[in-house]
C-alpha cells in the first residue's frame, strides 16, 4: 500500500497534464470525474495507492 503523498503527487501531476480536458470539465462542475482520476491513479500504481489519500490529494489538486 502506497500511503506516502510524496509518492502519489508526481503521478497526480502527470495525470493532470495528460488529461487537460477532464481537468477543465471537473472544474466546470463535473465532479464525478474525480472517480476517473482515482481510477487512472490506481491503474498507474497497480492498485497500491491508498484510496482515501488518493481521493484527498486529487481533490485538492483539481480544485486548485
Amino acid at each position: 500500500m502506497i500511503s506516502d503523498s510524496s509518492s502519489i503527487l508526481p503521478i497526480i501531476n502527470e495525470l493532470i497534464n495528460e488529461h487537460p480536458n477532464e481537468v477543465q470539465a471537473f472544474r466546470n462542475g463535473k465532479t464525478k470525474l474525480l472517480g476517473f482520476f482515482v481510477g487512472q491513479l490506481m491503474k498507474r500504481t497497480k492498485g497500491k495507492a491508498d484510496p482515501k489519500l488518493a481521493n484527498k490529494l486529487l481533490a485538492e489538486k483539481l480544485n486548485s
